[in-house]
C-alpha cells in the first residue's frame, strides 16, 4: 500500500492510506536514510520504501512540504529578522511562505498597516483572530503539505484547535514578564484537511541559514521577492546591495518602493552569512 506518514514516535509511525491510519515499523534498511513526517511510502506491516522527496526541512522535522504558514502576532513582539530568514529558507526549499498575522482582535491599526506595507510585495498575508475572524481564508489555503511556524506563544496550536474544531494541541501562556512564550508543542504531526494536510511546529527561536542551507551571500537576494525588479537596476552584477551609489535596491529604499525594514534585516542576514563564509 501507499500513503503519507503523518506521526513519528520513537521508530513508530502512523500512516495514512485511502482515509484509515495504520502504524507501523520502520523497516531496518531505511535507517540511514530515515522516515520523516510527510514522507510518501509504501507500506505493509512495515515501511518498505520512502518515494523522492521534493525537500527535508532538519528545524521543523518535515518532507516534501508545499506551504509554510509563518504566525506572527502583536505579542510576543514579533522577531522580522527570524520572520525573514523562514521566508529565504521556504524560497531556497522551494516552499510558499504566507504570513500569517494573528490576534488581530488585540492588533493596533498601526502594527497592521505596517505588517502590509512591509510584506505586500514579499508573500500572501493573511489576517486572523482566534475569536472572530478569517479562518476560512486561511483554510483554503491548506493545500498540499504544509505547516504552521513562528515564535513561541504567538498562537499556532489555538489555530490549530480552531480549524480542526477541537482541541487536539496544548496552548501554552504567555509570560507577563519577558512577554515571552512557553514552548507546549514537541512532536510533529500532519492533521488532515479537504485539500491537503497542515502540521503545528514547535515554536522558533533561532533559526541560522547557515546551518541549513548552503546559500552564498550573492544569492541572499534573489531569494527576495520584492527586491527583484530593482536588482536589474544595479550597475554591477556582483553588487550585494550594501554600499554601491548606482544599487537598485538602495535607490529603491531611498524612495520608499523597497521596505527599509526588510532591507535592514537583509543586511544582517547578508552579515551573518559573510562571517560564516570566513571561517
Amino acid at each position: 500500500m501507499e500513503g503519507i506518514v503523518t506521526k513519528k514516535n520513537a521508530n513508530l509511525f502512523t500512516v495514512l492510506s485511502d482515509g484509515r491510519s495504520y502504524i507501523v515499523s520502520g523497516k531496518g534498511t531505511l535507517k540511514k536514510q530515515g522516515v520523516f513526517v510527510g514522507d510518501k511510502v509504501e507500506f505493509d506491516k512495515t515501511i518498505e520504501k520512502v518515494m523522492p522527496r521534493k525537500n527535508l526541512l532538519i528545524r521543523p522535522p518535515l518532507a516534501n512540504l508545499d506551504r509554510l504558514f509563518i504566525v506572527i502576532a502583536p505579542l510576543p513582539k514579533p522577531d522580522f529578522v527570524l520572520v525573514d530568514k523562514m521566508m529565504v529558507y521556504c524560497f531556497v526549499n522551494g516552499i510558499e511562505p504566507i504570513l500569517v498575522v494573528n490576534k488581530t482582535d488585540i492588533a493596533s491599526d498601526d502594527f497592521i498597516c505596517e505588517t502590509r506595507k512591509n510584506y505586500k510585495n514579499a508573500c500572501k498575508i493573511i489576517e486572523i483572530s482566534t475569536k472572530n475572524a478569517n479562518f476560512d481564508e486561511l483554510k483554503k489555503e491548506i493545500q498540499g503539505t504544509c505547516a504552521l511556524a513562528g515564535q513561541s506563544a504567538v498562537g499556532k496550536s489555538s489555530i490549530m484547535n480552531v480549524l480542526l474544531g477541537k482541541a487536539v494541541c496544548e496552548i501554552g501562556n504567555l509570560s507577563a514578564k519577558v512577554q515571552r512564550g512557553k514552548q507546549t508543542t514537541r512532536l510533529v504531526e500532519l492533521f488532515a484537511f479537504e485539500k491537503g494536510y497542515l502540521a503545528d511546529t514547535a515554536g522558533f527561536s533561532m533559526l541560522e541559514l547557515t546551518m541549513v542551507s548552503d546559500l552564498s551571500p550573492r544569492e541572499l537576494s534573489t531569494y527576495y521577492p520584492d527586491f527583484l525588479k530593482a536588482r536589474q537596476n544595479c550597475k554591477f552584477s556582483s553588487c550585494l546591495h550594501q554600499k554601491h551609489d548606482k544599487c537598485g535596491i538602495i535607490e529603491s529604499v531611498k524612495n520608499g518602493e523597497i521596505s527599509k525594514m526588510r532591507y535592514l534585516n537583509y543586511l544582517k542576514i547578508l552579515q551573518e552569512l559573510q562571517q560564516f563564509k570566513k571561517y
